[in-house]
């Protein structure tokens, strides 16, 4: 019964039972046609026999084996590698079908291949996870024939495997890249120049051209006999907390992508940076009731824990509760901080409820509160109207456009920060508001 099931019939044996019934059905005017038939028949037979043998000798022996990186990362290209070997002792001619994740939604997948005899053949592909979790990888389906085809044989190979789909770390690699470079300059992050300097003082070199003449050490000067300056170096150590909002708003989806998961992605992008820079991080997460929760520090595991306590985060269906986050931020940061708070208002009822909160949040941290552009709206409002109907819409989308400038202003009114992005820029842009309050020493 176990080679019974791993038994399968190829197209080309219905191709010559079509034949052999087309000689039978033929025969019935013309008898003389069915000895051929029958003699059809039985070379079918015999063949399908033989090619039985074939495939179910001893010597037909395979092996494979899946390659799968230990964290996957979302809305990336994945590489995935199979390497299968065989040790039959003729050509062989496969059809692979990976057991792929049922997030992948991926009902497709095959990869045809002729492998020679006593020989390896690698078959890559990729994946592109949406979603983040856990992605269990199932067996491997092997169906292989001869040259003769009539026959395949499964082989299934089991495979099982668990891989944990994390935020996106290869674009943080990237974009950790970009900023630490000294050298290259790359496109989208922003050189920010300091205007003034920091109070750490770092040590006295002699001038050279280009220093602020305004850090001339004059008595070092007079001491030495030649132009000193004082060098500064930018504060270490300061706090950078980043507030996720799980609320429904955050569910908009985008090229794939909800806004929780770029907020994320962003998220995990700047406290990355933020701790090559030698900040302490931390992480709150919140909708209508708190979320994961991660205290401000700086040491070798906390981008490891930021990881972990982002990588399963789901959005909720209810409202923000900014008051609760309010609370929740006195209770566990006691020290000035950089709050990047990422969430999304609409409307400018939406912001005037919450503008309370987030001014009395201001005046204990510096606060900077991120929300998204709808670029689809935005190039909407600016399309040309061919009827009432897309005179109607195009008014409509130039309202929401234009209400979220008034969301701006209202929060820049009270002196808050704000960044107003397109989910795909949002991780630059985190990027460049952070080196920019860096630089200008406002932290």
């Amino acid at each position: 019964m176990r080679i019974l099931r791993n038994i399968y019939a190829h197209n080309r044996l219905f191709q010559a039972m079509a034949v052999a019934v087309a000689l039978f059905a033929v025969s019935f005017a013309m008898p003389v046609l069915f000895p051929i038939a029958q003699a059809a028949l039985i070379f079918i037979l015999v063949i399908i026999l033989a090619d039985l043998l074939l495939l179910f000798n001893s010597s037909v022996r395979m092996s494979a084996k899946r390659s799968v990186p230990q964290v996957l990362s979302l809305s990336d290209e994945n590489h995935i590698t199979i390497l299968l070997e065989s040790k039959a002792t003729v050509i062989l001619y496969c059809l692979l079908i990976d057991e792929m994740p049922v997030q992948l939604q991926k009902r497709d997948f095959g990869e045809r291949f002729a492998i020679d005899a006593r020989s390896k053949k690698k078959i890559d592909y990729t994946i592109r996870p949406i979603v983040r979790g856990e992605y269990t990888f199932g067996n491997i389906n092997l169906y292989i024939h001869s040259r003769i085809g009539f026959m395949r044989r499964r082989i299934i190979f089991p495979a099982e495997t668990m891989v944990k789909v994390y935020p996106s770390i290869i674009q943080m690699k990237q974009n950790a890249l970009r900023t630490m470079s000294s050298i290259s300059f790359f496109e989208g992050v922003k050189k920010m120049q300091r205007i003034g300097h920091s109070y750490e003082f770092d040590q006295i070199k002699r001038y050279v051209q280009g220093d602020d003449i305004r850090n001339i050490n004059w008595k070092a000067t007079a001491r030495v006999g030649e132009l000193m300056v004082n060098h500064y170096e930018e504060e270490k150590a300061q706090q950078v907390v980043c507030i996720i909002d799980k609320s429904r708003t955050m569910k908009m989806p985008f090229h794939e992508l909800s806004l929780l998961d770029y907020s994320i992605n962003s998220t995990l992008t700047i406290s990355n940076i933020a701790l090559q820079k030698e900040d302490r991080v931390g992480l709150i997460t919140f909708s209508d009731k708190i979320g994961s929760t991660l205290a401000p520090d700086r040491h070798h595991g906390q981008l490891r824990k930021v990881l972990e306590a982002l990588y399963n985060e789901k959005e909720r269906f209810l409202e923000a509760n900014y008051e609760l986050l309010y609370l929740h931020v006195r209770n566990v940061i006691h020290v000035r901080s950089l709050l990047f708070l990422f969430t999304n208002f609409e409307s400018v009822y939406a912001i005037q409820r919450a503008v309370q909160i987030l001014r009395k949040l201001n005046k204990l941290h510096l606060l900077v509160v991120i929300f998204f552009e709808n670029s689809e709206i935005t190039d909407f409002a600016g399309s040309a109207a061919h009827s009432v109907e897309e005179i109607y819409l195009t008014t409509v989308a130039a309202k929401f456009a234009a209400e979220k400038k008034l969301i701006r202003q209202e929060l820049t009114k009270y002196g808050i920060q704000t960044i107003v992005t397109t989910p795909e820029e949002l991780s630059i842009n985190t990027i460049n508001k952070y080196l920019e309050l860096k630089a200008r020493g406002l932290i």
